[in-house]
């Protein structure tokens, strides 16, 4: 199977931002200039969340959305405060080819159902965030990370698999932004458990993190924003990594 390389775009307000550990954030440029970028670095697809995602800023999302959308001709994923169909609806108007739920889905489950019965699972993709707890067990967190939800994450990822999600993008909140990997263990935990294809996020640092989650970790995809923002990889340049080392990748 053919993996994915995944620029993640997290933004604020309209501007391209990024935190660590989903706090500490600092404004990195324009979204839609790094969108083009990533696209003709040989992305595979982009992934834009709006982290403010208020009600008051939706507007301004939704324009950064259209003006993402103009300048790529690869699959955009769009995540951030969708809470009902008409919210999704209005990200799919602006140009989204998926969108992404979490804190609402943890809320209310039937929400992947819906969006999966309106738009086709395979553009429903369910965000997980979790906090490792111990070995073999992890916490679900909602609301950008910041609220425990005394939810288990391999009952979870099962449920949404149930509901109808088509993807699951799994950030680890203990490693994420930190550069020094992803959640391994989590990775492969879920990618055991279900049978939908699992986006790792959350601590690439260089091109052995991304290898790691593709092999060890079991994900169909590797999702990064730093180690691409900051310039330290382009998108080829991992791509190339992944390919030396027997890894299938589109180039």
């Amino acid at each position: 199977m053919v993996k994915r390389i995944i620029p993640c775009l997290d933004t604020k307000h309209g501007k391209l931002v990024k935190g660590v550990h989903f706090v500490d954030i600092k404004e990195v440029g324009d979204p839609a200039e790094f969108a083009e970028k990533y696209d003709e670095q040989g992305a595979d697809e982009l992934v834009v969340l709006d982290i403010a995602a208020t009600p008051e800023g939706k507007p301004t999302f939704i324009e950064v959305v259209k003006r993402v959308s103009e300048r790529i001709s690869i699959p955009l994923a769009v995540g951030g405060g969708i809470r009902s169909v008409e919210d999704a609806e209005r990200v799919m108007d602006a140009g989204a080819d998926k969108v992404s739920a979490n804190t609402a889905a943890v809320k209310n489950p039937d929400l992947l159902t819906e969006l999966s019965n309106e738009f086709g699972s395979e553009s429903v993709v369910s965000a997980v965030d979790a906090k490792k707890l111990s070995e073999d067990k992890w916490e679900v967190y909602a609301s950008g990370g910041k609220k425990p939800t005394g939810v288990d994450m391999i009952d979870w990822v099962k449920e949404v698999e149930s509901k109808g999600a088509g993807e699951i993008l799994y950030t680890g909140l203990h490693t994420d932004g930190t550069q020094e990997g992803y959640d391994l263990k989590g990775t492969r935990a879920i990618s055991e458990a279900v049978n939908i294809p699992i986006i790792a996020s959350g601590g690439a640092g260089n091109l052995e993190h991304v290898y790691e989650a593709l092999t060890e970790g079991k994900a169909d995809a590797a999702l990064a924003a730093s180690i691409f923002h900051y310039g330290t990889y382009t998108v080829k340049e991992v791509k190339e990594f992944l390919q030396e080392r027997g890894v299938d990748v589109r180039l």
